[in-house]
């Protein structure tokens, strides 16, 4: 499995620490109000909102805060939000990007320009990295929905792009504007993902030894842990040995 996708596991487990979980259902509650906010209130109508339940409901978020994220958007909550996009560079040129939602763009701005100098890194222009990724929907499935013959051909049915599976279990890629669609005929075939979600799929990489993931996942820490930042991508690589031994 790639690199970046072995980080997405990382990130999970991390996700899944006490410590942890709070600020990550904060983060899930927001997208969720604003998802309402800007659709319908059903996620049933709204894919957008559906999109951020699913992702929810698949980190533990229990239903009580979900609802209370949605009624919050009825409630004018989430009115002054605003997605913000950051682009920068990390320790050893590793290309990031940093997605936000903010109720002051200053603010957010000058927090993670601070966080990416504090780190080895610089914030860039909007655009500066983005060529090297594609806006992309992800779902992903365990080993034991099937083998990787059997995943591809419900994927292709299903009206993906991509499949990289291994003993880890399967990714499946789609266009953006299609994970709606594709992650209810999965469902339907293969059960209930472990999430869906819109992300950005790295076109080239950038390889790290042990430092520079040390560096960098310094880095990403500092940046996740700003309240305004909802998530961080990069397109590092790494061997499995680097992995293992982190």
């Amino acid at each position: 499995m790639a690199g970046h996708s072995k980080w997405a596991n990382i990130q999970h487990r991390k996700g899944r620490q006490d410590a942890a979980r709070s600020k990550l259902f904060s983060k899930l509650s927001k997208e969720i109000t604003v998802a309402a906010k800007m659709g319908d209130p059903d996620p049933d109508k709204n894919p957008r909102l559906r999109l951020a339940v699913k992702e929810a409901k698949s980190n533990s978020v229990p239903k009580d805060v979900i609802d209370r994220a949605i009624k919050k958007s009825q409630a004018g909550e989430g009115d002054d939000y605003e997605e913000i996009r950051y682009e920068g560079y990390g320790p050893n040129g590793v290309a990031v990007i940093v997605e936000a939602m903010t109720d002051n763009r200053n603010r957010t701005a000058s927090n993670v320009r601070s966080t990416f100098g504090k780190n080895g890194g610089n914030l860039g222009e909007t655009g500066s990295v983005g060529f090297m990724f594609e806006r992309k929907g992800e779902v992903v499935y365990g080993a034991g929905v099937g083998d990787a013959d059997t995943v591809m051909m419900a994927a292709i049915e299903a009206g993906a792009e991509d499949v990289e599976s291994s003993e880890d279990g399967h990714v499946i890629y789609c266009a953006d504007t299609d994970l709606a669609e594709v992650a209810s005929a999965l469902e339907a075939e293969l059960g209930e993902s472990e999430s869906t979600k819109l992300v950005w799929k790295p076109v080239t990489t950038t390889e790290l030894d042990l430092e520079g993931m040390q560096k960098l996942m310094k880095l990403i820490d500092a940046l996740e842990d700003d309240d305004d930042v909802q998530r961080v991508t990069t397109n590092f690589e790494a061997s499995d040995e680097v992995m293992e031994a982190l």
